[in-house]
Order: structure tokens, then C-alpha cells, then sequence
């Protein structure tokens, strides 16, 4: 039933965005629409010696993809920049076939296991880790040029 994506957890989640709003000067931004739904997210990182060290994101989406972009927010500093495409490989692997949650830093996309079954609302969970990998992964072949 549809009722049970929208999980305490789930709610708890989506209330509490980690990171809102714009960087005044990232190294790189991506933006991301979900066109069945109209969710959408702008994300802005600066990546160091190959890690995130600071992170915004501009969310307009459902809770589903407001959980996944607060458990991106609160776990993203710090991270490489192919940890980020890895955990995006693993949501969009856990919601399209079923395999087991990304593991690590952003394990608490657990949370977001029960959304295999709906097929329309996987474009907006998976839109922060996205546009999160897009960018870090621009800033980081920025910083290598």
C-alpha cells in the first residue's frame, strides 16, 4: 500500500533537510527534474584533494525525494566524489531490482527500500544523488585540469 512508503522514518526525514539553500561559489552545480512528478533539485559542491567540503541543495520534491536528499545532505561532507556515484548506483540498483540498500555513509537510504514497488516515484528519489554525483564528480575534474 502506498501509505506505508510514507514511513515515520520517511516523514522525519524529509522534515529536516540538511544543507538547504545555494553556495555563493561552488566549483559546480547540477540540476535535476523529475518530469513525471516536477520534483526537482539544484545541488552546489566544492570538492579539495578529492573530497566534498562544503554542499548545498535547492529541494523541490515529494518526501521521497526530500528523505533521499536529507540523508544525502547530512552525510555528504567529507565524501569522494565516487562515493557519491557509488551510492547513487546502489539506490537506483536497490529501487529498479531490488538489491540491498547502499551501505556506509549513506546507509540510511534503507529507509527508501519499500519505493521498488513504485516504479513513478523512482525519478524523484533518485534526483539528489544525481545531481550530487554530476557535480561533484564536474568539480572534481575541474580541479584535476
Amino acid at each position: 500500500m502506498i501509505d506505508d512508503l510514507y514511513s515515520e522514518r520517511v516523514l522525519a526525514l524529509a522534515a529536516n533537510m540538511p544543507r538547504a539553500g545555494r553556495l555563493a561559489a561552488p566549483d559546480a552545480s547540477s540540476e535535476k527534474v523529475a518530469k513525471l512528478c516536477g520534483s526537482r533539485i539544484v545541488v552546489d559542491v566544492i570538492v579539495r584533494e578529492g573530497r566534498v567540503v562544503d554542499f548545498a541543495q535547492d529541494v523541490q520534491a515529494c518526501a521521497l525525494g526530500q528523505a533521499a536528499a536529507a540523508v544525502l545532505g547530512a552525510n555528504v561532507i567529507g565524501a569522494a566524489p565516487a562515493e557519491i556515484a557509488a551510492a547513487r548506483d546502489a539506490l537506483r540498483t536497490m529501487l529498479k531490482q531490488g538489491a540491498p540498500p547502499p551501505e556506509g555513509r549513506f546507509a540510511d537510504l534503507r529507509a527508501l527500500a519499500l519505493v521498488r514497488d513504485y516504479p513513478a516515484r523512482h525519478a524523484s528519489t533518485l534526483l539528489a544523488f544525481e545531481a550530487a554525483a554530476e557535480a561533484a564528480l564536474a568539480a572534481e575534474g575541474q580541479a584535476a585540469a
